[in-house]
């Protein structure tokens, strides 16, 4: 597909929302080198909760003619949610044109598996979701991993939808360098296919 040209791209905030294990932080990596090998001003910041314990883990990006990495309440011109109720956690950063990638593989809190709480309905977690933002996309990164045969593949895959929404100004060659970056070249070829499918995923959601 098309990518938009690099001189109608001012700025892209990239909001990032996750739990510990899930690979949120090198993905954030990822979508920083391919901004950078595509040429573009990149800050980026990162939030650690109790990242060991599968406690919260966020990060930003922030790609184009902006200063700071930091993004306030209803900044976040995309945000890639590695688990549904994180996503709904952190739908306030949207704003009405927003994008919103959902991983649908919950993860459930500890309270929740303590009895200590209920965990949300998932339908209704995307019916909030895609009620607040201009699109919504869902998808088992797990099974895209799978289809790859490297299981610890899903973060990749969820970068790869959102790169083949076109939303960052990146030719693929650009995402295939930032992979090649954060990781070793043991585990490239396999990321690299779960990178494909799921940049072949968004690029058939956006049409």
């Amino acid at each position: 597909m098309s990518h938009m040209p690099k001189q109608s791209f001012d700025y892209l905030r990239i909001f990032f929302a996750g739990v510990g294990g899930q690979g949120t932080l090198l993905a954030t990596r990822l979508v920083g080198e391919a901004a950078l090998a595509a040429g573009l001003p990149v800050s980026m910041s990162e939030i650690h909760g109790m990242a060991q314990r599968g406690g919260v883990v966020e990060s930003t990006i922030v790609a184009g003619d902006l200063a700071s990495p930091m993004i306030a309440a209803g900044e976040a011109d995309v945000l890639i949610a590695f688990e549904p109720l994180e996503g709904l956690r952190a739908l306030g950063k949207c704003h009405a044109e927003s994008l919103v990638i959902v991983n649908t593989t919950p993860i459930i809190p500890f309270t929740v598996a303590a009895g200590q709480g209920d965990y949300p309905d998932l339908d209704e977690i995307y019916r909030r979701i895609s009620s607040q933002v201009q699109r919504l996309i869902r998808l088992d990164a797990a099974a895209l991993a799978r289809e790859a045969a490297v299981d610890k593949a899903g973060n990749v895959a969820l970068v790869g939808v959102f790169a083949g929404t076109g939303r960052l100004p990146a030719d693929r060659s650009h995402w295939e360098q930032g992979l090649g970056k954060v990781l070793p070249e043991r585990l490239l070829a396999g990321n690299l296919k779960a990178f494909s499918l799921g940049y072949d995923l968004g690029a058939a959601e956006i049409g």
